[in-house]
């Protein structure tokens, strides 16, 4: 397990550098950069063309004057030392302008994944070993829903619900007194009163689709030669149940911690968007349209750390539920 774990480290670092290589090149293929939207905006604003002594004054401020792969290498070093350059659009540098953000995305991401296979899994478990059940069809019938209902669509509800109702601002994560104060208890528990419509609505993205998954697959499962067997030897419903159809058919599950992760984060920018939320997704949609270069390929990077994290957990959680795999990896 050590040296399957090492080699995964030492693949993720060379994967980490190519998503490095990649994101910097695809970022400068757009025609134009950031300092062409900003020229443009500064001679909207004034009437007036700029002249090219100020113009290349701002390509040699922000960098912009050198070749590709000497931007590269600067930025890449930078990075090696703990720096991840200069935000062009916020006039901040990265490192200060993501810290709180990545905190609060992951501990979003870590709370509605909880939430989604909390659901999900017991759900899944009992619409399968209760097919055609009145049970089944209602799971089915809401899986169905939660499918086709986009998920800023259910936080547009729940923020209309919670105010024509209740009168409750359920936007942000933060109540305007705490938002720009420093990190208190008073601030934590505020944010922990905040989190749950964040957690619920970005966490529902996953949760009916993983509810199929686990009902196919189980279903599959309980249908199987070996479970027959054991059924007739009298081996009892529980014990059967979960010792092997059900440690056997949370494979795909465990399997989509791979992409759980990074979902949460590029297919939560729009509803992150909608309920305000002080996380990375909306920051790097803005990073994208205004070619933030160093802003967008940090968070891109990030975004890779954590998909990369999510394959190694995974895979590890999938030796440790699948006994065959173990099996096989024993015997290599």
């Amino acid at each position: 397990m050590k040296t399957y774990v090492f080699q995964r480290f030492i693949y993720m670092l060379f994967l980490l550098w190519m998503v490095s290589v990649v994101t910097f090149i695809v970022i400068q293929l757009p025609p134009g950069d950031y300092l062409s939207t900003y020229i443009a905006r500064l001679e909207q604003n004034t009437g007036e063309q700029l002249a090219e002594e100020i113009v290349e004054a701002l390509r040699r401020q922000y960098g912009l004057d050198l070749p590709l792969h000497q931007r590269y290498f600067k930025w890449f070093g930078q990075v090696l030392q703990g720096e991840f350059g200069f935000s062009y659009d916020y006039q901040e540098p990265v490192r200060d302008l993501i810290g709180e953000r990545l905190i609060l995305t992951f501990t979003i991401a870590i709370l509605s994944a909880i939430f989604t296979y909390a659901v999900a899994i017991p759900i899944g478990i009992y619409s399968a070993t209760h097919q055609y059940s009145v049970g089944d069809y209602v799971v089915s019938i809401v899986g169905f829903v939660g499918l086709a209902i986009p998920n800023f669509m259910l936080a547009l509800i729940l923020l209309y619900i919670g105010f024509k109702s209740f009168g409750l601002n359920l936007t942000g994560l933060f109540s305007p007194e705490y938002l720009y104060a420093p990190w208190t208890l008073a601030k934590i528990g505020d944010l922990l009163l905040h989190l749950p419509i964040p957690v619920i609505v970005v966490g529902t993205a996953g949760t009916a689709g993983l509810i199929r998954v686990l009902r196919g697959t189980l279903l599959d499962e309980l249908n199987k030669q070996y479970v027959i067997t054991a059924r007739s030897k009298g081996v009892g419903e529980v014990t059967l149940l979960f010792k092997y159809p059900v440690r056997v058919a949370l494979n795909p599950i465990v399997s989509s911690l791979a992409w759980l992760f990074p979902s949460l984060i590029s297919g939560g920018t729009i509803t992150a968007i909608v309920l305000g939320l002080p996380t990375a997704g909306p920051m790097l949609y803005r990073a994208l349209i205004t070619q933030d270069t160093f802003l967008t390929a940090t968070l891109l990077m990030f975004v890779t750390i954590l998909t990369v994290i999510g394959t190694t957990v995974s895979d590890i959680l999938l030796v440790i539920v699948d006994p065959r795999i173990r099996m096989e990896r024993a015997a290599s």
